[in-house]
């Protein structure tokens, strides 16, 4: 997976040790409700796409482009469906936490097609025969999903196990 500039930097000055970034998904379904999903190039595990927010760019513009880049899909954000902290140790030993910012989106173009890096495949999905998923992937989802228009968030003292245990990549 191509580092960014910024996150390079900075681990040239703190090596593995703990970074606070900032992260955006996208839940992404067509008028079907059939949902959009990659397969991760870093661990080959189905999941929504995601990506790192850079610098000077806001929390919508970098889910638009991390889609574009990783699936082939053009989206437009129809609402926020949730946000929370994440956890993540990579293989190479490098600790995040993220604070990720989920979005619903309803494609407008573009073909699925994976980069060959950061996705291995992308495909849509009906909603009942779903890959393999992770905790973290599942939440995201279902909060997306709901008809609820107010953003998922986890209250003051809620232990959601999706977000409070490091996922190995």
């Amino acid at each position: 997976m191509p580092l960014s500039p910024y996150i390079a930097r900075m681990r040239r000055h703190i090596g593995a040790e703990l970074l606070m970034l900032y992260g955006v998904s996208a839940v992404v379904t067509d008028d079907a409700g059939w949902l959009l999903l990659a397969r991760r190039g870093d661990n080959g595990r189905w999941s929504i796409p995601a990506g790192v927010v850079d610098p000077g760019e806001q929390p919508a513009d970098a889910l638009v482009r991390e889609v574009r880049e990783e699936t082939g899909v053009e989206v437009v954000v129809e609402r926020i469906g949730g946000v929370a902290t994440h956890p993540v140790v990579y293989p190479n030993g490098d600790a995040c936490e993220y604070l990720n910012v989920w979005f619903h989106c309803r494609p407008v173009g573009g073909a699925p097609t994976a980069d060959g890096d950061e996705s291995l495949a992308v495909d849509w999905f009906a909603p009942d025969d779903l890959p393999e998923l992770d905790d973290w992937s599942r939440l995201r989802i279902s909060t997306a999903l709901r008809t609820e228009p107010a953003a998922w968030f986890a209250a003051p003292g809620e232990h959601h196990p999706a977000l409070h245990r490091p996922d190995n990549l």
